[in-house]
């Protein structure tokens, strides 16, 4: 094992998606035909099979679905970080919709920012984007 981080996996489909997090926005595939909102990306639409995608900017306004603790991290280089968070934030606009990431105090606070124990379902968050342009989420009532 090793004790780099995880990185995103860039793929055709989602490189948009990367690309746009990079400038500080958070968009999501929609189909141009249907208008059907999707996520993760891919090439074709599930409700109707189209081809044809647009990428839809979106609020970054969500709200925590669930979240987990692990207990011991997966990964080596992830000890030093632990006890973290890890949440599925449920977006505003597309409730069917749901981005994995971390809760922060801030866009380039460490991990274990916020303690494990002040993170709960239901909680009203936002994403942020740190200077490696990954998206995460602050609290909108901290």
């Amino acid at each position: 094992m090793s004790d780099t981080l995880l990185t995103p996996v860039h793929d055709a489909d989602g490189e948009p998606f990367w690309e746009y997090a990079a400038r500080g926005e958070l968009r999501v595939q929609a189909c141009a035909d249907c208008s059907e909102l999707r996520f993760p990306p891919r090439p074709c639409c599930p409700h109707c099979q189209s081809f044809d995608s647009a990428w839809r900017p979106m609020s970054g306004q969500g709200r925590i679905w669930s979240y987990v603790v692990p207990h011991p991290p997966l990964l080596p280089a992830y000890a030093a970080r632990a006890p973290y968070n890890v949440i599925l934030v449920e977006l505003t606009e597309a409730p069917r919709i749901r981005l994995v990431g971390n809760l922060v105090t801030d866009p380039d606070a460490p991990l274990d920012s916020v303690p494990p124990d002040q993170v709960r379902i239901g909680a009203r968050v936002r994403a942020v984007f740190g200077s490696d342009g990954l998206p995460r989420w602050v609290l909108e009532r901290p």
